[in-house]
């Protein structure tokens, strides 16, 4: 990996000159690679005036343009979004922009994380700058090498649409591409203002999208090549249990059954098609010793977290004396809001393909940490790093199950092939993953709220309850501090109601249960919006005050969120009444560097809720794709429903209850509501917006119910009855 990190512009130009035959080669290093590697702690990108850019570009003779994208295409859109900041550098021809996954390397690790991965809603952001100055490097040197051949000043040169021209010269960028890759890079290159931008920020079709609907794309399950066989494990039905004994005798004799292999994670069944794998893990004949977890049972999960709300915690934010404050409250508010487990749950289950060699490993992996998969490998597989080639392919949905410290299904995936010593694709099936995966942890929340004569905070205390996604993994380091997980708290501890209040106070719990969490889309926000948005309206209608004026109040000194509530409100027609049998719920809520505010429009009938219409107003800074924007407000909104209406999960006797779509309930397309998304123009920095749709909808939902039954749900999944 050392070798990559520190690879000469020369020698890596040399190299990628040799894959596009003579084309151009834009390339960065990051210098921040190794940090992740090494266990230290990921700094700041480096400032543009020493561009730590991480994406390269290939101009070929053919006149196209590929960008190679460091980052994994999941359905969030930057298969376009990045392309579009180097086309708009560059001045490309849009319609020879091609895209591929980048290959697993040190020369594409993220600027702040020092790792080559794919999360926290934070590709575009944190591309910005430097696809951009890969762009505008390779367009410099196209003009370069114009100028050269016609003998004229590159200042009098112009290119647009993909054509350098000056005067009577012009020449396409494919038959200056050669020449081009001969010129040393400029040290500087200037980048556009942004009054001068022709594509960024205009609605811009996918260009993923025809390979998609063709099924032209290639996503992990559809990788095949010949002698590839196919693999299911039967893992611990508990999580901690491992294998006591096991016959394979029935198994093996299932038709296309050609091997049992045990791996750490369980036993892997080997065939030559899914099906008879499956069938041959039925036939398995397995004694499980089921370890520490066996009692493991929600009921008594909850009455652990409720007997450690009422505990001392550790302080994630304190100012002032709560306690006392409170003594000065002419009301009070004590409340319990609690969350569940949730399983991620991707349309495309879990699977990874693997071919190893004496002196190399292949992955065909959909992964979001494509560095911890390709070092795990190594270790397991006694190669170097840089021996290990991932392929990256689509992803059928991650929301940050494929983004795990464990690397747990491609490890896996690389053991049985290893154990089976021939080419394998290992797939988990949905029931796999709902049972065995990792989970969205559960939270409770107690809080107790102080408010003045006029019905305004003035005293917050806050205990929050529920597993640490990062203890024990390589970010551990980077954002636990003081035991404090900050992905925990996120959301509370920087919410802008608790800044203005002097006195407050917010405690955390992190008790170890056994179950394996993870990020999940939103993370943290996930369940501390639902939170804080439901405690704010509880504070609103206490107050006898209008929810959207008295969020007002509170957000005086926050112009941002002052914009989207207010274009929120006016686009949803909050001033006017809703029609009939319906009401209205807001929620503003800030993540991932975007300030999303949401309008739920439901009525309820037979005890059942149904949302009709949500109403979203985004500011996330500079717009880069707009259509793309509004596309993940869409599926943040269908995310975050599923989660407020429907999912959960259950342990009883240390399983997992539920299964796959049928008890595991997400939301089904007949119970998706209007969504109108609507987009502040912003000159801000861009921030992320895969993630920050997700967690306004089921306050905003939740508050709506308030409106139209009077009844006041403080528990996910919402239920009136």
């Amino acid at each position: 990996m050392n070798d990559l990190s520190n690879a000469s512009r020369r020698r890596f130009l040399k190299a990628g000159a040799a894959v596009v035959g003579g084309g151009l080669v834009i390339a960065f290093t990051v210098p921040l690679a190794k940090r992740f590697a090494g266990g230290g702690e990921a700094a700041p990108a480096a400032p543009a005036a020493a561009p730590a850019a991480n994406a390269f570009l290939r101009v070929g003779s053919d006149d196209s343009v590929t960008v190679l994208i460091a980052h994994s295409e999941m359905g969030q859109g930057i298969w376009t979004a990045l392309p579009m900041l180097i086309a708009e550098e560059l001045d490309a021809d849009w319609s020879r922009v091609r895209v591929e996954h980048a290959p697993a390397a040190p020369v594409y690790a993220h600027t702040v994380f020092g790792m080559q991965m794919t999360g926290g809603s934070s590709s575009t952001w944190s591309e910005f700058e430097r696809y951009r100055q890969a762009g505008a490097t390779a367009r410099a040197l196209l003009v370069q090498a114009a100028a050269k051949q016609w003998g004229v000043n590159p200042a009098d040169c112009r290119v647009e649409n993909g054509i350098v021209s000056s005067g009577s010269h012009s020449a396409r960028f494919g038959e200056l591409a050669e020449a081009a890759n001969a010129l040393p890079a400029p040290d500087k290159v200037a980048l556009k203002e942004p009054k001068d931008w022709k594509l960024i920020g205009k609605a811009t079709k996918r260009l993923d999208t025809p390979e998609k609907i063709t099924g032209r794309a290639t996503f992990g399950m559809d990788v095949k090549f010949d002698g590839l066989l196919t693999a299911v494990v039967a893992r611990p039905p508990v999580f901690g249990g491992t294998v006591k004994s096991y016959d394979a005798a029935k198994a093996k004799a299932v038709p296309g059954v050609r091997s049992v292999v045990q791996v750490p994670s369980g036993i892997a069944v080997v065939a030559d098609h899914f099906w008879a794998a499956r069938q041959g893990r039925e036939a398995l004949s397995v004694e499980w010793d089921l370890g520490p977890n066996a009692a493991l049972d929600t009921a008594a999960l909850q009455a652990e977290f409720q007997r450690l709300a009422d505990t001392p915690g550790l302080a994630a934010a304190k100012a002032g004396d709560p306690a006392q404050a409170m003594k000065q409250a002419a009301r009070q508010l004590q409340a319990d809001y609690s969350v569940p487990y949730l399983a991620h749950a991707p349309m495309e289950p879990l699977n990874a393909t693997v071919r190893i060699g004496p002196d190399r490993c292949e992955i065909w992996a959909g992964t979001q940490f494509q560095t911890l998969d390709q070092m795990v490998a190594a270790q397991i597989t006694g190669l170097k790093p840089e021996q290990v080639q991932i392929h990256t392919t689509f992803l059928g949905g991650g929301f940050g199950r494929r983004a795990t410290p464990t690397s747990d299904f491609v490890s896996e995936a690389v053991h049985v092939a290893k154990a089976a010593g021939q080419p394998v694709k290992t797939v988990w099936t949905r029931e796999d993953d709902v049972r065995g995966g990792y989970y969205r942890p559960a939270y409770l929340h107690r809080v107790h709220i102080g408010v003045d004569d006029k019905g305004l905070p003035l005293a917050w205390q806050h205990a929050v309850v529920g597993q640490s996604i990062l203890v024990g993994t390589p970010m551990e380091p980077m954002m636990v501090k003081d035991g404090v997980d900050a992905t925990s708290v996120e959301g509370v501890v920087d919410s802008p109601y608790l800044k203005g209040i002097g006195a407050h106070r917010v405690e955390i719990h992190s008790p170890k249960t056994g179950i394996p969490v993870l990020w999940w889309r939103s993370v943290g926000h996930s369940h501390t919006a639902f939170v804080m948005e439901g405690l704010v309206d509880e504070l609103a209608l206490a107050a006898k005050q209008d929810p959207v004026e008295y969020r007002r109040a509170l957000l005086k000194d926050h112009p941002r969120h002052l914009g989207v509530l207010n274009l929120a409100a006016e686009k949803a027609g909050w001033a006017t009444p809703p029609p009939k049998g319906r009401a209205r719920g807001v929620a503003v809520h800030e993540s991932f560097g975007s300030i999303i505010a949401q309008v739920a429009e439901v009525s309820a009938q037979d005890g059942r809720i149904r949302v009709h219409r949500v109403t979203c107003a985004v500011d996330c800074g500079i717009a880069v794709n707009p259509i793309g924007i509004a596309a993940q407000m869409e599926s943040g909104v269908a995310f975050g429903l599923g989660a407020a209406l429907h999912s959960r999960l259950d342990f009883r006797e240390g399983r997992v209850q539920q299964s796959n779509f049928h008890d595991y309930v997400v939301l089904r397309l007949d119970e998706m509501p209007q969504v109108d998304v609507h987009i502040v123009p912003s000159t801000e920095k861009p921030g992320g917006v895969g993630e920050p749709g997700t967690p306004p909808v089921a306050p905003a939902v939740a508050n709506a119910v308030a409106a139209l039954t009077g009844k006041r749900l403080r528990e996910l999944p919402l239920r009136l009855a």
